[in-house]
């Protein structure tokens, strides 16, 4: 019997590469965890991961193979014990509070490869190409003023080097370049990913504006505050210029990026942001099929 070209099956289309991009944001970006245990709910893995400063730690740890429920439990464990927390910080600083009196050095700089040493999952591998995902790591050069996406090779100083927010965290060097945070020139990375056949999910957890307050804010939260209203302002001009095909807010309203101690409430608050990741993404698959 011969078959009608119009009542053969015909073949699926390609499922789209889902790319995720998590952004920049301090402890706000904990709630990155939640679309991680949506995508694990959903069954859907992502071709490709790029982060910066916070969204890259939060990435390499989902690249490495851990679930988001498994970081979920990591995070939970590590900040209940206050005290070990505050340890771990001092043991991570680079200066020591005697340089101070000496007129020079930085008592609270941490060296950002020893604090990922300290906080990072044991799964998590020592260089990118033992990643079971593919991931960048976004920096920025600091004397060049430009952006330095990172691939290859030792996975801690490229993500070090994302985090490295100046004041706080010590630049990372890497080939020559000295390297800061990636939120300095783009803290949600997804700009240069944008491409047919792609679905380019980018989640924004940079701080929106707060009810004006007098209060003056202290030293070390000031220097992220400054990070924060900067980082606000990039994303705002990268999505109106051109909007990532899914974009997901979250980190709460009221939670700073130094609030790690306030990482279970961050949690609870980001609950509503899987429902919405899972809601836009099937609604994105439907659109391609």
């Amino acid at each position: 019997m011969t078959v009608s070209p119009l009542t053969q099956a015909q073949p699926s289309a390609p499922q789209p590469e889902l790319v995720l991009v998590l952004g920049a944001g301090g402890a706000r970006g904990l709630s990155h965890i939640l679309v991680l245990e949506a995508l694990d709910e959903l069954g859907l893995k992502p071709g490709l991961i790029a982060g910066s400063s916070m969204g890259a730690i939060v990435g390499a740890a989902y690249a490495a193979g851990l679930s988001g429920r498994e970081l979920r439990e990591h995070v939970e464990v590590t900040f209940r014990d206050r005290a070990r927390v505050i340890a771990r910080l001092l043991d991570a600083r680079v200066g020591k509070f005697a340089d101070l009196w000496r007129g020079f050095g930085n008592p609270v700089l941490l060296d950002g490869e020893r604090l990922l040493d300290l906080f990072w999952p044991e799964k998590v591998p020592d260089r990118f190409e033992e990643l079971g995902i593919p991931f960048l790591s976004v920096a920025t050069d600091y004397h060049l003023h430009e952006e330095v996406v990172l691939g290859n090779g030792p996975l801690t100083p490229a993500v070090a080097a994302s985090l490295a927010i100046p004041g706080l965290v010590r630049p990372v060097t890497i080939g020559g370049r000295v390297l800061i945070d990636g939120g300095a020139v783009n803290p949600l990375p997804y700009d240069r990913l944008l491409a047919p056949g792609r679905i380019v999910l980018a989640i924004d957890t940079s701080a929106p504006a707060m009810v004006s307050d007098s209060r003056v804010p202290e030293p070390l939260e000031a220097i992220v505050g400054v990070s924060q209203i900067l980082t606000r302002a990039l994303v705002q001009r990268m999505v109106e210029r051109h909007p990532p095909d899914i974009l997901i807010r979250a980190g709460g309203e009221s939670f700073g990026g130094l609030d790690f101690f306030k990482a279970q409430a961050i949690l609870d608050a980001a609950a509503p942001v899987k429902e919405e990741v899972k809601r836009k993404l099937s609604q994105a698959l439907e659109k391609r099929a």
